[in-house]
């Protein structure tokens, strides 16, 4: 009842609401189509027990109305096993498909557990057949590794065999009859020789090796004796040959120094040689292969020069012994060609040696050298005693110039390694050449500057100058009368090109050279043709100089180039010190015979010369000199005289102090040669000064210098009492003072044109003689200046006018117009300006000459 009501629209215990009914109406509609795809309209009953369908089983109607709930429920659980039925029915069949599959997957499992067991018995068969396959593998190739081993061995012992067998065959050769040492064979024999003992030295661990080294050693040395004395025989045939070809001056009567002679020899003895050459180098050259490893080859080579250099030093010793003996006798007196052509000889001998030795051998040896020194002994031997025999100077300095700069400089350093032994010869030629000349310089400059005895001739100043300056004179007025001559007889177009060719020589004769001395080049006597005084003073000709100092400047021009500069700058040293000596001397003798300015003069122009003449010369005037000083040993005697208490004491110990105070201390002192000079001219040129002005103002000087003297002291000193006595120490004649004033205004008018005429005689130089007359001036006008203070300090204007003491300004006007004259006639005379003047001596006095 309650199931009635369970959907009833009015008081139903479960309503539903409208949108449940629709879905329910859905519901049926969908089950009733699904329901009508089925063919029947039955459901089957479902088994409960069973939970399958059977078509047996009976089927309820759909249309059969329920009536109760158990029909209502097995309707339903009829409905639900029939879904139930269709749902799972795919999932029951592949069930059914799947027991199928799984029964004949366990039929087929047994199948297969079974193939399994055949396999793996299979299997096992199996790697008991691999195993043994592998096995048999491995033997093989172990076997055929070990068949190449012991190929490799087989061939190894027999290639190591091949030096053990071939030490009979070798020696079996080398007693051959028939081997000949410039043989293919031979050569051959050689190389398995050396090849063999280095294997042998290589693997002395094999068994008899040291037994076969013996053996090839015994073969080597065998070899090296066949070498030695064909080669030795070689060389003593070609030498033999040489020796028995040699022409002699007895048997030819030839002259042994001709061309011919000389051809002939050199063909000898060089051609002979160079005609072995192709025989003995192929054997020379193995030998200097297998020097660098093999002591007995480097050997055998040592003992080959050895026996090359004896062989050619007997054959061509003789030939240069013979060569430097006919040069002697050909040029016997001519020391200087003696040098230089057997010098020649022994270079050109050393060269062609060296050339045919490195033609036979290719290695350096050091017996060359010695070979070559000893070769050129023989020139040292012939050429010492005659060189430190000769006296003459210059023939001592041209040997050593041509050791020097021709041998040294020119050949030996261009050929170093050829000519090392004839460098040693020339070097200690040229040193006893240098010894002899530095002797007999010494004595030369002892005997001939420094004792040097001047003739009259000598010293004949100033008549030599004026002599040579009239001669000079003649020759200019010969030219001016050639030139009137030319210009008369010429035609006007030969009158311009004359003309024009004047002036070219006239503008060429303003640069004709300076006739100074060159260091370096021989000072030579100027000609007739260049004996030209139009240009160059008399006194600037180098026959005019005197001659102690022509020989200085001579020596030294001979010595610079051919001793050494320490030497040189000493010898300088002396041969300046004596030459300034030698002119002092000279000078003071030409004061005796002329007057004291012309022996002034001459010793401040050759001054000039010698320091303008030694400026050349590319070396340090400047010697150092060591001396002891002993100043301070009496000062220490005396000190320890008076403490001789304390000698013995302790402290202060007057014995200690005189040995440390009291010992000599050395000096250095720097001597310049060149200051020297410069001092001595300077010197010179203020005495020339001094006495220029005195000559003009001496009056003045012996009247009145003492009075002006003392007055200029009194003055300078204030006081009454001091001034009473200038005045009456001062006061002279005005007409004592007039006279010497006239004096020496007539002195200046008359001696001053005198003085510089012998200035310009003597100096030649503008420049010079206006720094020379430039403090005469200033001194004479200073002496003026005094004058003047004096007289206007002590004497009235009256006797100022009786005086006529010009004033300084007109001093100074008079002596410049005086020195213009002179200038001007002296242009008139050598009709050119002094300016363009050209003189070897054209130097300016030293800086700090000054007025007196």
């Amino acid at each position: 009842m309650n199931l009635i009501k369970w959907d009833q629209l009015e008081d139903g215990l479960a309503p539903l609401s409208d949108s449940q009914r629709d879905w329910i109406e859905t519901l049926e509609e969908r089950v009733s189509k699904t329901l009508g795809s089925y063919s029947d309209t039955s459901i089957p009953v479902v088994n409960q027990d069973q939970g399958n369908f059977t078509d047996n089983e009976p089927i309820i109607p759909i249309d059969k109305k329920i009536e109760s709930c158990h029909e209502l429920l097995q309707y339903y659980a009829a409905l639900e096993s029939r879904y139930e039925s269709i749902e799972y029915k795919r999932y029951c069949m592949y069930l059914e498909e799947l027991n199928i599959r799984k029964d004949d997957c366990n039929s087929l499992c047994k199948d297969i557990d079974k193939a399994l067991e055949d396999m793996s018995a299979l299997s096992r068969q199996y790697g008991i057949v691999s195993n043994k396959t592998m096995s048999l593998h491995s033997a093989t190739e172990q076997l055929i590794s070990e068949q190449e081993k012991l190929n490799e061995i087989g061939n190894e012992i027999a290639r190591y065999v091949k030096y053990f067998k071939e030490a009979d065959l070798i020696m079996d050769k080398l007693e051959s009859a028939n081997l000949s040492v410039r043989s293919d064979t031979f050569i051959d024999i050689t190389d398995k020789i050396d090849t063999n003992m280095d294997f042998m030295e290589k693997n002395d661990k094999f068994k008899e090796s040291a037994v076969y080294l013996v053996k090839y050693r015994h073969c080597q040395s065998k070899v090296i004796g066949m070498m030695h004395q064909w080669i030795m025989n070689i060389l003593d045939e070609a030498t033999d040959s040489i020796m028995n070809s040699l022409p002699t001056s007895e048997s030819t009567g030839d002259d042994p120094t001709s061309p011919d002679a000389d051809t002939q020899t050199l063909a000898l003895l060089y051609g002979r040689f160079q005609r072995i050459l192709p025989k003995i180098k192929p054997i020379i050259i193995i030998m200097e292969k297998r020097s660098f490893k093999r002591q007995e080859y480097d050997t055998l080579l040592l003992e080959c020069h050895q026996r090359y250099l004896m062989k050619r030093g007997g054959v061509i010793s003789a030939s240069v012994q013979k060569g430097l003996q006919s040069v002697k006798e050909k040029y016997n007196g001519d020391h200087c060609s003696f040098v230089r052509h057997a010098c020649s000889l022994l270079l050109h001998a050393s060269i062609d040696e060296h050339r045919l030795f490195y033609q036979f051998f290719e290695k350096k040896s050091h017996l060359l050298a010695g070979y070559l020194e000893g070769l050129c002994t023989s020139l040292y031997d012939i050429l010492r005693p005659s060189i430190i025999h000769i006296n003459h100077l210059e023939t001592l300095a041209e040997i050593c110039c041509i050791l020097r700069v021709e041998m040294l400089e020119e050949h030996v350093q261009n050929h170093i390694e050829a000519l090392e032994g004839f460098g040693n010869i020339c070097l200690q030629l040229l040193h006893d050449a240098q010894e002899r000349l530095v002797f007999r310089t010494h004595l030369y400059l002892q005997s001939d500057i420094l004792g040097y005895n001047p003739s009259p001739g000598d010293l004949a100043y100033p008549n030599k100058l004026k002599m040579m300056e009239d001669i000079a004179e003649s020759l200019r007025e010969e030219n001016r009368q050639a030139k009137i001559k030319k210009i008369s007889v010429s035609s006007i177009s030969s009158v311009s090109s004359i003309t024009s060719n004047n002036q070219e020589q006239s503008e060429a004769s303003k640069f004709i050279p300076i006739v100074g001395f060159d260091p370096i080049h021989k000072l030579s006597a100027p000609s007739s043709s260049s004996f030209n005084l139009v240009t160059n003073s008399p006194a600037d000709l180098h026959g005019m100089w005197y001659p102690t100092v022509r020989r200085t400047l001579v020596c030294l021009s001979r010595l610079y180039r051919c001793l050494d500069r320490p030497v040189f700058q000493s010898l300088s040293r002396e041969a300046i010190n004596f030459c300034i000596e030698s002119i002092e001397r000279a000078k003071e003798k030409i004061e005796t015979r002329a007057t004291t300015l012309d022996a002034l003069l001459f010793q401040v122009k050759h001054l000039l010369i010698l320091r303008e003449q030694i400026a050349p010369f590319q070396v340090d005037f400047t010697v150092k000199e060591y001396s002891l000083d002993f100043s301070k040993v009496k000062t220490a005697a005396f000190g320890l005289l008076e403490r001789r208490s304390r000698v013995f004491a302790l402290s202060n110990n007057a014995l200690l102090e005189f040995l440390l105070e009291g010992a000599p201390r050395m000096k250095e002192h720097l001597i310049d040669s060149r200051k020297h000079v410069d001092s001595k001219l300077k010197a010179a040129c203020q005495t020339l000064i001094q006495h220029c002005t005195k000559l003009l103002v001496d009056p003045i000087d012996k009247s009145l210098g003492s009075v002006i003297n003392s007055n200029a002291n009194v003055t300078s000193s204030p006081g009454s009492g001091n001034a009473q006595k200038s005045s009456a120490l001062a006061k002279v004649d005005p007409q004592v003072v007039a006279q010497v004033v006239n004096e020496v205004i007539r002195l200046i008018k008359f001696q001053l044109p005198s003085i510089q005429q012998s200035m310009q005689l003597y100096l030649a130089n503008r420049e010079t003689e206006s720094i020379l007359f430039r403090p005469i001036r200033n001194n004479i006008v200073a002496m003026f200046t005094q004058l003047s203070q004096w007289l206007h300090g002590n004497y009235s204007s009256e006797e100022q006018l009786l005086i006529a003491c010009p004033l300084p300004e007109q001093v100074s006007i008079m002596l410049s117009s005086s020195s213009l004259a002179h200038t001007s006639s002296n242009y008139s005379t050598n009709n050119q300006p002094q300016e363009q003047q050209h003189h070897p001596t054209v130097a300016n006095v030293p800086t700090g000459v000054t007025t007196v």
